[in-house]
């Protein structure tokens, strides 16, 4: 097996990290807080670190590897809403009191699940794009503007992709619109907040892999996965 096919433990753990944040992330959707005077959703609270991790991969491993997590990320939502909804159909115990609440979490409307996973679809490729064309152009320099500017392209795309979907006519378009600029603006904050770290990750991650992949004369087609 080519050297390049293969994956080390340290982007086997980010890709695990990963997955597990965006299961979390959609369970998490379902509570909405309120901070300050602002109402969000509890997925605030790790959806951002899928797009750090994202930015890291795609960083050190490059655009390639980055597209097999994102698949595989999207593979292990799609199976979190697909049993989530076998286990609601199934027929609850007749002593069982949770019926209701396991319901809310896991009941996801198919348009809300629909909209979900096709906007982390587009709103992650487009993390890695960027990253990945970013650090050609710049010849690896300016990690950290790369990471906010892939931030802010992906979540607006994510956030351009999910709200309309999944709530289109069912609240005013200027309350729609208020919501996707508070995403966008909150999950690019946490980025800039938590850069410091991602710098330090991605460093030593470098260091103990030996990697640092430049793109150069790849496909980025998101469907090409058997190119590692």
């Amino acid at each position: 097996m080519k050297k390049e096919n293969l994956v080390s433990v340290p982007f086997m753990v980010l890709g695990i990290v990963f997955c597990v944040c965006l299961v979390a992330a959609n369970l998490l959707e379902t509570k909405v807080v309120q901070l300050g005077p602002i109402a969000v959703t509890a997925g605030l609270i790790v959806f951002p670190v899928s797009y750090i991790i994202n930015d890291c991969i795609a960083e050190v491993w490059g655009f390639r590897k980055a597209r097999l997590i994102i698949w595989m990320g999207f593979l292990m939502n799609f199976m979190t809403v697909a049993l989530g909804q076998l286990a609601v159909a199934l027929p609850a115990a007749p002593f069982w009191e949770g019926e209701a609440g396991f319901n809310f979490v896991f009941g996801m409307a198919p348009r809300i699940a629909a909209a979900s996973l096709l906007a982390f679809l587009a709103g992650s490729f487009i993390n890695a794009y960027v990253m990945s064309r970013m650090k050609l152009s710049s010849q690896g320099k300016h990690f950290s503007a790369r990471a906010i500017l892939s931030t802010v392209y992906g979540e607006s795309a994510d956030s351009l992709i999910f709200f309309p979907l999944a709530f289109g006519g069912l609240m005013p378009l200027p309350e729609l619109g208020k919501m996707m600029l508070v995403q966008v603006a909150l999950k690019t904050m946490y980025e800039i907040i938590v850069l410091p770290v991602t710098v330090r990750v991605v460093r030593y991650i470098k260091r103990i892999d030996g990697t640092d992949t430049y793109d150069e004369n790849i496909s980025y087609n998101i469907l090409k996965i058997n190119e590692l």
